[in-house]
């Protein structure tokens, strides 16, 4: 009996050590991380939330909401620049992305990200923006169109996340753990060094059959990923979208704004189908244009998603047709 529990705890000692070494280093990490890649914005307060915010250029106003793990650097790895010529561009962490927080306590489901948005709408005094949406992004916009419909001038959506998912990705699996304690657990342990061992097979889905830019941890933004702070964030996006977005599907034929909408053929997270196709079948007008690539097209398709931008601009201003498309 002695050697058994003498067994026990060395065991449990060993347990114990493994997990602060693995906080340690994820502690390390996170810190090393936001070191090396401060904001590059300047925060804007709304409720529940403190929103790291990047501007630039002038003219009609857009707003880029990115998706989910994402931040707003994924747009500025390419398309913000070249639409910052035309248009005054607002790119926005969303609420416990990037460098973004969200207040504790405050929902992260689809109508407080959107009621987020409208609030920062106001605050910079943004009138009626094409709000530019990637997957859990396009989520957002469409759930800030129905609710806030006179702040919103039009859709550009990409890849967006529009049905509830028969299946999620396994990338994103482990943020569907549905204890907070477990999500916290792994968040400070575990979620680190798999990510970093993984990260080859995780980038393959992400960005394929578009291969990833090397440069993409760094200008991408990809790094902010990797921080617990983020994760958990990230995991309450996934699940408050779960239950949010049931309920805005039955508003979707009461959109009345322009809505375009861009995927790839090949995306790995998204099926173009089932979340293009079928949001188009529901939106009186909507566009759809299809293209050749993966989920990550503002990353990896730069001047495609730039000119679907310009175009859906163009069409929220009455300058171009509203007639479907498919390309």
């Amino acid at each position: 009996m002695t050697v058994i529990l003498a067994s026990l705890a060395v065991l449990t000692a060993l347990i114990l050590l493994s997990g602060a070494a693995l906080w340690l280093y994820t502690w390390r990490t996170a810190r090393r991380i936001e070191a090396a890649m401060p904001p590059s914005g300047r925060f804007v307060d709304v409720p529940g939330a403190r929103l790291h915010v990047v501007e630039r250029g002038q003219g009609p106003a857009l707003l880029l909401v990115h998706g989910l793990s994402g931040q707003l650097e994924n747009f500025g790895y390419g398309m913000i620049a070249p639409l910052a010529e035309s248009f005054r561009v607002v790119a926005v962490d969303r609420p416990g992305a990037g460098h973004s927080t969200r207040m504790p306590g405050s929902p992260a489901d689809l109508p407080a990200q959107a009621d987020a948005l409208a609030a920062l709408c106001d605050k910079l005094g943004l009138e009626r923006p094409l709000v530019v949406g990637h997957s859990l992004g396009g989520a957002i916009a469409l759930a800030l169109a129905i609710r806030h419909s006179e702040r919103v001038g039009g859709l550009a959506l990409i890849a967006p996340l529009t049905h509830p998912p028969t299946t999620i990705s396994p990338v994103f699996k482990a943020m569907a753990v549905p204890r907070a304690w477990q999500r916290r657990l792994m968040a400070w342990t575990l979620v680190v060094p798999m990510s970093i061992r993984h990260r080859a097979e995780v980038m393959d889905i992400v960005f394929g059959p578009d291969p990833v830019p090397d440069d993409f941890p760094t200008r991408g933004g990809g790094l902010l990923a990797l921080r617990p702070r983020h994760f958990l964030a990230a995991s309450e996006d996934l699940l408050g979208a779960a239950r949010s977005l049931p309920d805005l599907l039955r508003d979707y034929g009461a959109l009345r704004v322009p809505v375009s909408v861009l995927y790839g053929r090949e995306d790995r997270i998204l099926d173009f189908a089932e979340h293009g196709e079928a949001l188009v079948a529901k939106v009186p007008g909507a566009t759809l244009t299809l293209v050749s690539g993966g989920h990550m097209l503002p990353v990896t398709a730069i001047a495609t998603s730039v000119d679907f931008v310009r175009t859906a601009a163009a069409r929220m201003q009455g300058t171009a047709p509203r007639a479907a498309q498919f390309a």
